[in-house]
């Protein structure tokens, strides 16, 4: 159980570093990759509610989609 959630952060926050590449993001590597981590959670039960996942390239595929929402949402918030 606690190596799947230290899995999932380390996961989650590649695809914060990936998700950040992907849209140009200049909050910072520690903040996307935190923004990543919250991606990752949210790609992935996003993913279960349509029944996709499983593997790690789906999931990582899932958190990649899911930073990039959080980081374009965290864009609209910060403008304000």
């Amino acid at each position: 159980m606690l190596i799947k959630l230290i899995v999932d952060i380390l996961l989650g926050a590649l695809a914060g570093f990936i998700a950040g590449k992907i849209m140009k993001s200049k909050n910072g590597l520690l903040m996307n990759i935190i923004l990543g981590i919250l991606g990752g959670a949210l790609g992935g039960w996003l993913g279960s509610l349509i029944g996709i996942g499983g593997g790690w390239v789906m999931s990582l595929i899932l958190a990649v989609a899911g930073a990039c929402l959080i980081i374009w949402l965290f864009r609209l918030i910060k403008k304000k």
